[in-house]
């Protein structure tokens, strides 16, 4: 089992074989046997990598986080496993939220370096070198803890240059402007609940970004109207470089999430960054 949870964790029969003190071939070996005991193969062994079967994935992750827990109980109380705290999360969330606090964390703990990285991809923890996420979604990832933080809302903003050269009086006014991401489903709940039919109006070619950042930076140059999260871009409302032109915020269900393996719930870096996140949004009025 320990071989079958190293190579799973690197996918790689040579670097598991290095972290267990063992040869290749020992390895492979007891593979060999674990395979034989469940009655079917759990890699597929390629020229120039090596995957999971089905069965191999469904044995997996349960293995891996048992490992997890192991290594937890077994260690000091007071000690961490890792030096270095790796956080995945979405671009929009890291820039406007997390980065600008992510200093007075690692400031505190002077001991962990802390390393961000950006992507809206969901990250693997089997297979990458991550130690906790921050997601969005509906908490309901299979195998993993989620710890929520705080609901997805949204706003339409604008320059003010660009509101000043239409008479924005009431929701259904912003139809005459161009809608940035207009097929983002977001867009349709929010106008459903300020009461305007969306589609009154055939659509019209426009502008699509990858993320509100970008969105936001094309709204702040007045080429659209950007659905943005109001506490996100509190800065730009402030200075008025970007302004709401209706109080109104709706949610869509989802909500950002702090995400990781059960198996790591105790390490302490852990810890310290998930009290950090909720001290930080109990004290941000949002």
């Amino acid at each position: 089992m320990r071989a079958f949870e190293a190579v799973a964790r690197h996918l790689n029969f040579t670097r598991a074989a290095e972290e267990l003190g063992m040869t290749q071939a020992a390895v492979s070996y007891q593979i060999r046997l674990l395979e034989d005991r469940m009655g079917a193969p759990l890699f597929l062994r390629k020229p120039r990598e090596v995957v999971l079967t089905e069965t191999g994935a469904l044995f997996a992750r349960p293995t891996i986080d048992a490992f997890e827990i192991l290594r937890e109980a077994y260690a000091e109380p007071t000690t961490d496993l890792v030096s270095t705290l790796s956080i995945s999360t979405m671009p929009t969330f890291a820039g406007t939220w997390l980065s600008p606090r992510l200093g007075k964390f690692q400031m505190n703990n002077p001991d962990l370096a802390v390393r961000l990285e950006t992507s809206d991809t969901i990250v693997d923890f089997a297979r990458e070198d991550v130690s906790v996420a921050i997601r969005g979604g509906y908490g309901n990832w299979p195998g993993l803890t989620a710890q929520h933080l705080m609901e997805m809302d949204y706003s339409p903003m604008l320059s003010p240059t660009l509101a000043a050269k239409h008479d924005i009086r009431e929701p259904a006014d912003l139809l005459k402007l161009p809608l940035l991401d207009r097929a983002d489903r977001n867009w349709a709940v929010w106008m459903r609940e300020a009461g305007v039919d969306f589609w009154e109006t055939p659509p019209k070619p426009g502008l699509t970004l990858a993320t509100d950042l970008h969105e936001a930076r094309a709204a702040l140059a007045g080429y659209g109207v950007a659905l943005l999260t109001p506490r996100f871009f509190r800065f730009e409302l402030a200075t008025g470089s970007l302004i709401q032109p209706f109080p109104l915020a709706a949610k869509n269900g989802r909500s950002y999430w702090l995400v990781y393996p059960p198996g790591r719930r105790n390490r302490p870096a852990i810890r310290k960054f998930r009290a950090f996140l909720l001290d930080e949004i109990a004290s941000d009025p949002g």
